[in-house]
C-alpha cells in the first residue's frame, strides 16, 4: 500500500527533509505547544513527538513514563526532586499542575540543551491539543511522526498494547488525520498491533544498536528495542518484513551500505536524533530521507549552504 504520509518524509534529488524532533527541544520546551508551533513556523511541518497515557486515559505528548525532574517543576515553582511519579498514575489534571517550561542547568541533563529558552506556565500538552494545531488549514502540509512510547513494565501486556494503540487512534481518527501521521516506536509488538488495528496508517520502525550509550536523563530504548547484535546488516530487512515504511535508525548506526540497502528495499530512512554539525553534514552526504533533530534551524543552514531543499 502507498501512504502519502510516508511521501513526506521521503527526499529526493537535491532534497531531504528536516523533522523537529519533540518540536524543537535544542531552542524551546520539549513537546510542548510553543515548540510544535515553532517549528511549523520556520518551514519544518514534519513533528516528532512522544505519547503515553495518563491514569485517566487521555494521550498526552511527554517523553518519559515519569514526570522528568530536570523539565518538571511543581505548583510552587521548584524543580521536582525525591522519586519522579509515573505519569500513568497521574490524571491530565494533575499533570496539568506542573509546569515544564524551563530546564534544570545544574542537572547533565539541563547541561545538554543550554541555548534553550526558559519560559514560564508551559504544560504538558495532550495529542488531541496537537492535532487541533495541525487541522488549522494554514498547516494542511504538517505530518506526524507520532511515537507511542511502550512502558517496558506493560510491553509483554496484549490487553494493554491494544488499548494503548486504540485510545491514540481514536483520536488521531476523531480529527481526520489518519493521512498525516506515522505510528512510530521502538516496540516492534506494539507496532504489530498498530498495524493490526490501522492497516490504512503507516508504521515507522525505530532501531538502535546496543552498544551506544544511552541518552542522559531520558528513558532507555533498550528495554523495548530488539536487540540487533546478531543481524546488523539485515536491520533494513527485518524492518520491511515486520511491514514497516519507515525506518528509523540512530544516526551512528547507519552507513552507506545500509541507507542503499533500505532505499533498495522502498523504505523511507529517517535518522535520530541528529544535533552536531558534523553529523549533520554525514547524514546529507549519506543521502538520508530525513533528519529528525532538536535544532531544526541548524539542519535548514547546512542544506541551505549546499543548495539543497527540504520542501
Amino acid at each position: 500500500m502507498a501512504f502519502p504520509q510516508v511521501e513526506a518524509f521521503r527526499g529526493g534529488d537535491n532534497l531531504i527533509r528536516i523533522v523537529g524532533h519533540r518540536g524543537a527541544r535544542g531552542v524551546l520546551p520539549e513537546n510542548s505547544m510553543i515548540g510544535f508551533d515553532f517549528s511549523l513556523s520556520i518551514g519544518v511541518p514534519l513533528l516528532e513527538f512522544d505519547v503515553v497515557l495518563s491514569a485517566d486515559d487521555i494521550p498526552v505528548i511527554t517523553h518519559n513514563h515519569r514526570l522528568h525532574a530536570p523539565s518538571f517543576r511543581d505548583a510552587d515553582g521548584p524543580f521536582l526532586t525525591g522519586e519522579e511519579p509515573k505519569v500513568s498514575t497521574l490524571t491530565f489534571e494533575q499533570i496539568q499542575k506542573f509546569d515544564i517550561g524551563r530546564l534544570d542547568g545544574n542537572t547533565a541533563y539541563g547541561r545538554r540543551f543550554p541555548d534553550q529558552a526558559q519560559m514560564d506556565g508551559v504544560r504538558v500538552p495532550r495529542l488531541l491539543d496537537l492535532l487541533d494545531l495541525v487541522s488549522d488549514p494554514q498547516h494542511s502540509d504538517a505530518c506526524l511522526m507520532l511515537e507511542l512510547k511502550s512502558d517496558p513494565d506493560l510491553a509483554h501486556d496484549a490487553c494493554y498494547r491494544e488499548t494503548f494503540v486504540s485510545l491514540v487512534l481514536q483520536e488521531v481518527r476523531s480529527k481526520a488525520l489518519s493521512s498525516r501521521a506515522v505510528l512510530h516506536s521502538f516496540d516492534w509488538n506494539l507496532l504489530e498491533e498498530c498495524q493490526r488495528q490501522a492497516p490504512d496508517m503507516p508504521s515507522s520502525y525505530l532501531t538502535q544498536l546496543p552498544e551506544n550509550a544511552e541518552d542522559v536523563g531520558e528513558d532507555s530504548s533498550k528495554a523495548v528495542c530488539p536487540d540487533f547484535r546478531s543481524c546488523e546488516g539485515d536491520i533494513p530487512r527485518l524492518v520491511k518484513q515486520a511491514g514497516g515504511s519507515l525506518w528509523c535508525p540512530y544516526y551512528a548506526d547507519v552507513t552507506a551500505e545500509n541507507v542503499e540497502l533500505a532505499k533498495d528495499l522502498g523504505l523511507c530512512v529517517a535518522v535520530w536524533t541528529v544535533n552536531d554539525p558534523d553529523d549533520i553534514a554525514r547524514m546529507i552526504d549519506l543521502r538520508v530521507d530525513a533528519i529528525v533533530s532538536d535544532y531544526p534551524g541548524r539542519v535548514q543552514r547546512h542544506l541551505s549552504d549546499r543548495g539543497m531543499r527540504w520542501r
